[in-house]
């Protein structure tokens, strides 16, 4: 793709100011309506189970395209939840429910969790949580703030009186990001109402609860158990 990929875009410094805050919004509004039509405009629905930065290419208008169906699992709208024998996604986008099944089973919900954390990522500033993480550790990861979290307190860090556009766009999509992350399947919104979110008004969109899964465990020990609970020592999860 002529712009290659949205993992691309945001490595950029200071990819908010390059292409611009709505611009961003735009394609994280094309990427949630490209996964509700995986889940909802076929004959059956479409699991992706991979949605990453990597994984959405982007064309020459920077509208989104998305890729990789290598880890996809198609099953009936009659089902709710899909059997899967063994785990599979990418470490910092796979759904909790995926390695701890007493979450219950994945779903489409699972792709709703991905699409948070990509979500997330976009408007977060993983960039500068980096360096706030790093600088505060003496450059050691092992006492690393949970992403997630740090999102939050940003987010309810709004100031008083803020008429700024970019400002209430990027609260905005931190709010979305935080409802998709949540740690039960019941509380994540559908990519329908995703959507529907991030084209609507801000007032429509209540304050998600603070993110919950393994927010109080370094970040280093996070991604080492679900490595270690996966039997995997890739990015990459194994297929089924």
């Amino acid at each position: 793709m002529p712009n290659g990929s949205l993992k691309d875009l945001l490595s950029k410094e200071e990819a908010e100011n390059s292409v611009g805050i709505a611009k961003l919004l735009e394609i994280a509004i094309g990427v949630a309506q490209g996964i509700e039509y995986l889940h909802n405009g076929c004959e059956s629905r479409i699991l992706h189970l991979d949605i990453k930065p990597q994984n959405v290419l982007l064309d020459q208008s920077l509208n989104p395209k998305i890729s990789d169906f290598g880890l996809a699992k198609v099953y009936s709208r009659d089902h709710s939840y899909v059997t899967m024998t063994s785990a599979r996604g990418t470490i910092g986008f796979i759904a909790p429910e995926i390695f701890m099944r007493n979450l219950g089973n994945p779903s489409h919900k699972s792709d709703v969790y991905s699409y948070g954390m990509l979500l997330l990522e976009m408007v977060g500033g993983k960039q500068q949580f980096k360096q706030i993480t790093s600088f505060s550790t003496g450059g050691s990861s092992g006492t690393e703030a949970y992403f997630p979290e740090w999102i939050y307190e940003k987010v309810m860090e709004k100031m008083d009186n803020v008429v700024d556009e970019s400002y209430e766009i990027g609260r905005k999509m931190r709010m979305v990001g935080l409802w998709c992350i949540q740690m039960k399947q019941r509380d994540r919104p559908t990519m329908k109402r995703v959507v529907e979110m991030l084209s609507g008004p801000m007032e429509d969109i209540e304050m998600p609860p603070k993110p919950l899964f393994m927010f109080s465990l370094p970040r280093q020990h996070v991604f080492e158990d679900q490595i270690n609970t996966l039997g995997s020592d890739s990015n990459v999860l194994p297929l089924t």
